[in-house]
Order: structure tokens, then sequence, then C-alpha cells
């Protein structure tokens, strides 16, 4: 996987890069393998959980490139 954003799928994330999971689970979603949640987009999931979507894809994308 070469770079996330926010309106990518949450499922589709953790498919390609499963080490991704501790990030949504440190926001407090800590239900991953249900479908609706799986479903959801990066910006969504962070909207309900009160997270700065822009954040999480940085730290998420910064994890992905070993920094």
């Amino acid at each position: 996987m070469t770079e996330i954003t926010k309106d990518m799928i949450i499922g589709d994330i953790l498919d390609a890069a499963p080490s991704t999971a501790e990030f949504f689970l440190a926001m407090g979603m800590h239900c991953l393998g249900c479908p609706a949640s799986r479903g959801e987009s990066v910006e969504m999931a962070c909207a309900v959980h009160g997270v700065n979507p822009d954040e999480l894809v940085e730290k998420i994308n910064a994890h992905l490139q070993g920094k």
C-alpha cells in the first residue's frame, strides 16, 4: 500500500496493511471485525469517534513508511 487517505475504506486498509489496526484501536474503534466498521471511510470513523482524520492519516502513513 502506498499511501492512505481519509476517504479510503477501513476494511481495504486493514486487508492491505493489518499492522494499521493498532491505530484504529487506539482511537477507540474496537469493533474492527464488524462489517459495518470495515465499510466506513477513515473520515467517517473519525467523525464518530471524535478524532482528527488528518492527524490519524498522517500517523498511519508515517507508520507505513517506517518512520
